[in-house]
């Protein structure tokens, strides 16, 4: 029993809930709206599986969104391609990436932990999978995302802007660093009252990309991974920093050495800062880690982070995380 039904099971010690201790997190403001699908779902008796992909799907359908799914800005030829990556923590994994004219890539991913022995499909293959499996065609590149594909295209700039609309290979409207634009992943992490964990993250990756990139989204231990007993971690930003260091396994392994999911954020942003030096100047990485008794952590490079928090009794919140260096 993994779904809200659970909460009222009796939960070992160690793993016993708070007051007010986090039931789900996600990465950026728009994720307060999965986070209440999400806790919607558990409460109806889902699991927690059933919970963080439902919660995924969320920004995967909202055409407003263009860093997620449906609306998602496509690769430097026009082509939208989504990432994602669905794990429990008994190590049920299921991925893909590039996956083409499929909204809901986190369902796919769900079906290549369901239906095959495999933990990730690429490319063609995860498209032609997702038709086998039912999921419709449907053409991702709306009016808007199109829109601002061919106005890059005007200059075709390939490097990191911080400040354009996506915060990577954007348009030029000028935003913040760091922000809620300056971004291009949600991540979501769920526990039970037992402290079992599962998490997904999904993407359209980084705007108008190359075609055939994959970031750290779809790989475990880069974008999402979850231990059981230990807790979960997943990142944000620019996943060619990620995946350098294999961050969310990173932030998990320095919880299974006793840090908290505050510090294990802060020590692999830290890492990633002293590694990569002035190659990563304007550039946004940020990791939420989650434990199985409901403690939190955020941590970022720039400020504009931000991240929602749902307690037990179905209350959101959505804060701001520290960051290592200043705007």
């Amino acid at each position: 029993m993994t779904g809200l039904a659970a909460l009222g099971a009796a939960a070992p010690a160690a793993a016993a809930a708070r007051a007010g201790a986090a039931l789900i997190v996600s990465t950026w403001d728009f994720g307060a709206a999965a986070n209440d699908v999400a806790f919607a779902t558990m409460k109806a008796g889902g699991t927690l599986l059933d919970a963080v992909e439902a919660g995924a799907k969320v920004p995967e359908a909202d055409p407003n969104n263009h860093s997620v799914g449906y609306s998602g800005y496509p690769d430097r030829d026009g082509h939208v391609t989504l990432d994602a990556v669905i794990m429990d923590d008994a190590g049920a994994v299921g991925a893909v990436a590039a996956l083409e004219n499929t909204t809901h890539a986190i369902s796919v991913a769900r079906r290549v932990m369901e239906k095959t022995p495999h933990t990730l499909l690429v490319g063609e293959g995860a498209t032609r999978f997702a038709r086998d499996q039912g999921f419709p065609q449907e053409n991702l590149l709306t009016p808007e995302a199109e829109q601002a594909w061919r106005a890059w295209l005007k200059t075709a700039q390939y490097q990191p802007v911080a400040n354009s609309e996506t915060g990577t290979y954007g348009t030029q409207r000028h935003v913040t660093p760091g922000g809620a634009l300056d971004h291009d992943t949600i991540g979501l992490l769920a526990r039970d009252m037992g402290g079992r964990m599962a998490g997904a993250c999904t993407t359209s990756g980084m705007a108008f990309k190359m075609r055939g990139r994959v970031g750290d989204s779809p790989q475990v231990g880069a974008g999402l991974y979850v231990e059981r007993g230990v807790g979960g971690a997943t990142s944000t930003g620019v996943g060619e920093e990620v995946t350098r260091v294999s961050g969310s396994a990173r932030v998990v392994a320095s919880l299974r050495a006793g840090l908290s999911p505050q510090r294990a954020c802060e020590e692999v942003v830290r890492h990633i800062a002293r590694l990569r030096g002035d190659a990563i100047k304007g550039v946004q990485v940020g990791f939420l880690a989650l434990d199985p008794r409901g403690n939190v952590g955020a941590f970022c490079l720039l400020p504009g982070f931000t991240y929602a928090v749902t307690d037990a009794a179905g209350r959101t919140v959505v804060h701001k995380a520290p960051s290592l260096f200043a705007a």
